[in-house]
């Protein structure tokens, strides 16, 4: 669809109410100032324009070209939202939609009937740039490089669970589940977690809807690996409410394939209404079996229902369609609470630096440290890898600190005796550079491309070969701490390249 690129302007034209309001102001900016997604309305009073002779130019706020400038404008606001969360490709129902309804706005912006007066002139120019500009966002993030990388995982990732569980079910075999498959799905995840989004809200809703459905299926392919290894707890001879349980598991075995279908796109959406009703009735049938107070056969009837729970907990997904909730849920709660954790970490960090710096050791947060790991243990990932990632290097980053404190505690308290091994002492004395050198890692906030990175990177390298040539000789305690600081050397080569590996959420 051919559309016309023209160059920014962000003068402002009056509003209906006879104020210098802006109509629309500055071409879309790729969503930087949307409020939930659509272009904030920005109203406020400019001076009228001069006429280079000095007499001011005329205004036009009830003239029908721009009533309909107007109009055109409170459409492109409601489309905003839409356009800015929009994650899919675009042979997507929705992708043709929004551009269909967006070429119709700028099909009638061309229309509108200036007639040939300055002012309306610009108006309708900025009408026509701030439409292009959604445009130009909704086909950008449909076609980005991420978008397409998501997409290809995906399919990937169908084609795995079509050929090893879906297909062979359908054909009336067994499905082929085994560690391989649970290994290769987590092999995509773990690519999924390392497409970039450049911070882009629909890639990033992209790449969660895909990882949160992919995970799901890791969850019931799992779960259906140990049901199948499950032997049954009681023969049918000692109840006879063994037998409706056992006929209940073959169809729930068959649901999980049903699911796994769903949930990877292989199978018809229509078919998620109905196979949440085989579920219920699941459900009804154990409920209304009569277990006699025998509690093994009871505890087996749990079992199989909390089966059922989980394969309709999933379902769940599938059935939401658009999982815009679940991944604001997350974004709001669990990323919110990671992001707050990190920012007073880098509080405490700072002053920590700041007091050694000064030779005083005073400053000891190591309980309230000790706590923020306590309170990211408590952070619900959603079984999510980005969220579990986030939360993964927000420990790190408490843990360098309390290491931190913990050597340098150790090297003010160390008295060396005159008996000391002299490779023990050598080995301390590489402690001492490392905690130097720990400091300066702490403190870092650069990039791999940096020469202090490559710097730090070679220095803690050099205290690795000097860990190396330590010589134990037969002493038990110069061979643990030798150990101890190879370990603390590599944590601190560890956490400077996380620091700089680009990663994002």
């Amino acid at each position: 669809m051919a559309v016309r690129w023209l160059c920014s302007d962000s003068s402002a034209v009056p509003g209906s109410d006879g104020s210098g309001a802006s109509l629309f102001g500055k071409p879309f900016d790729g969503g930087k100032r949307m409020d939930h997604g659509g272009p904030q309305q920005q109203h406020h009073h400019q001076p009228q324009q001069q006429h280079p002779m000095g007499q001011q130019q005329p205004y036009y706020p009830q003239h029908p070209a721009m009533m309909r400038l107007y109009e055109v404008q409170r459409d492109a606001a409601a489309l905003g939202p839409q356009v800015c969360t929009f994650g899919g490709l675009q042979n997507d129902r929705d992708y043709k939609r929004l551009e269909r309804d967006l070429t119709q706005l700028l099909l009638q912006v061309d229309q509108v009937d200036t007639e040939g007066k300055a002012e309306l002139q610009g108006a309708r120019k900025r009408a026509a740039q701030e439409v292009e500009g959604l445009l130009r966002y909704l086909e950008e993030n449909a076609t980005h490089p991420s978008r397409l990388a998501m997409e290809e995982l995906s399919n990937e990732a169908r084609r795995l669970v079509d050929e090893r569980v879906v297909a062979p079910q359908r054909a009336g075999g067994v499905a082929e589940i085994n560690d391989e498959l649970v290994d290769m799905l987590q092999e995509l995840v773990l690519r999924l977690t390392q497409v970039k989004t450049e911070g882009r809200v629909p890639l990033r809703k992209a790449r969660y809807r895909a990882l949160t459905r992919l995970c799901a299926v890791q969850d019931v392919i799992e779960g259906r690996t140990e049901q199948q290894t499950l032997s049954l707890p009681l023969s049918e001879e000692t109840h006879e409410a063994v037998h409706h349980i056992n006929q209940v598991m073959v169809k729930v075995s068959v649901a999980r394939g049903q699911l796994v279908a769903l949930l990877m796109g292989l199978s018809g959406r229509d078919s998620c209404a109905h196979l949440s009703r085989i579920l219920t009735e699941m459900q009804v049938e154990l409920d209304a079996l009569d277990v006699s107070g025998n509690t093994a056969i009871r505890n087996y009837r749990k079992q199989v229902v909390e089966e059922i729970n989980g394969l309709l907990k999933h379902l769940d997904l599938e059935v939401e369609g658009d999982d815009t909730r679940r991944y604001d849920l997350a974004q709001n709660n669990s990323i919110r609470e990671i992001e707050a954790v990190r920012a007073h970490v880098s509080h405490l960090r700072e002053g920590v630096l700041r007091h050694c710096m000064m030779g005083d050791m005073g400053f000891r947060p190591k309980a309230e440290l000790q706590s923020l790991l306590t309170h990211l243990d408590q952070v619900d990932t959603a079984k999510n890898p980005c969220i579990r990632e986030a939360r993964r290097r927000a420990v790190v980053e408490v843990q360098a600190v309390i290491t931190f404190l913990d050597l340098r505690e150790a090297l003010a308290r160390r008295q060396p005796g005159p008996n000391e091994h002299p490779s023990h002492r050598a080995v301390w004395l590489v402690l001492g550079s490392l905690s130097d050198l720990q400091a300066q890692v702490l403190g870092f906030d650069g990039k791999r491309a940096d020469k202090s990175y490559m710097m730090l990177e070679e220095l803690l390298t050099k205290q690795l070969l000097a860990l190396d040539a330590v010589d134990p000789q037969g002493d038990e305690m110069t061979k643990m701490a030798r150990k101890q600081a190879v370990k603390f050397a590599q944590n601190i080569l560890n956490y400077l390249d996380m620091k700089t590996d680009e990663w994002e959420y």
